[in-house]
């Protein structure tokens, strides 16, 4: 499943790395490819969007 998700508060490249390792926290094979510029995330994961969502929040973001 390909989840595009927008991420108001990551700000930098750091803040990609984190929402990245977050997602693959609950998910070792998601594919994520998360770009500051745009906030926008999009993620290739098994995972429900659910846990996913909630893996965000807990590192620290806002995901819509």
């Amino acid at each position: 499943m390909t989840l595009q998700l927008t991420v108001s508060n990551m700000a930098c490249s750091a803040c990609a790395d984190t929402i990245t390792k977050a997602v693959q926290a609950v998910d070792p094979t998601a594919e994520v490819t998360a770009d500051p510029k745009t906030k926008q995330v999009n993620i290739d994961t098994q995972a429900p969007e659910m846990t996913v969502r909630e893996a965000i929040a807990t590192a620290g973001y806002t995901a819509t």
